[in-house]
């Protein structure tokens, strides 16, 4: 009986003690709420985004791809114009040095030689700073202070038919050297015809050509 009275006692202590509690019910956080509108609209500006920057590349590319092949076609064009104006220009040069020819112990112009000389007169209108010179020349037969007189009428006959087209005297030189330096060698009338010439040469201004 006496063993039971404690007991009792820690029992009615422990009855006391829990009414005298309140009950609490554990707490749990809330589970999120999945939103799957903001999921798409997420998607949606990742995928825009990502086909923008797809975009901007592309155009970059194209972009780049047209400028170097502008870039090309400009580069291929100067150098086909620098081809054709350096190929009218050698042509306009041998057109300027192509020789004239007179007959035996003559110093007058024939058709031939006029046709020559006016083909050389649109480079040197095109080119008022260029001066030249024209050399006369004979063939071997005759005395030598003849054939310096021939060649130097044979020079200033041809002088005289640029000046009459416009060309300035002052920019035409003439010299003879009669005999001595023949174009081809020999005592025939093939050597002599060659050698019975004028040689047409640019002593100033030939490094800086206009096309005419």
């Amino acid at each position: 009986m006496h063993k039971r009275i404690p007991m009792l006692a820690t029992l009615a202590v422990a009855a006391v003690v829990m009414s005298a509690c309140p009950s609490q019910t554990p707490q749990v956080n809330p589970t999120p709420t999945v939103n799957q509108d903001s999921i798409d609209a997420a998607n949606r500006a990742r995928q825009e985004a990502e086909a923008a920057a797809r975009a901007r590349s592309e155009a970059e590319a194209r972009a780049r791809a047209e400028a170097e092949a502008a870039a090309r076609a400009r580069a291929e064009a100067e150098a086909r114009a620098a081809r054709e104006r350096e190929a009218a220009l050698n042509a306009a040069r041998a057109a300027f040095a192509t020789m004239i020819y007179f007959d035996y112990d003559k110093s007058d112009l024939k058709p031939e030689a006029r046709a020559a000389l006016d083909a050389k007169l649109p480079l040197l209108r095109a080119n008022g700073n260029v001066r030249i010179r024209i050399a006369g020349h004979t063939d071997e037969r005759g005395s030598d202070e003849y054939n310096i007189a021939l060649g130097q009428r044979r020079a200033a006959a041809a002088k005289s038919y640029l000046v009459a087209n416009g060309i300035a005297a002052d920019r035409i030189d003439v010299v003879s050297f009669g005999e001595d330096r023949p174009a081809a060698m020999g005592s025939n009338e093939d050597a002599w015809s060659k050698n019975r010439r004028d040689e047409f040469e640019i002593i100033v201004g030939g490094e800086s050509l206009r096309l005419p």
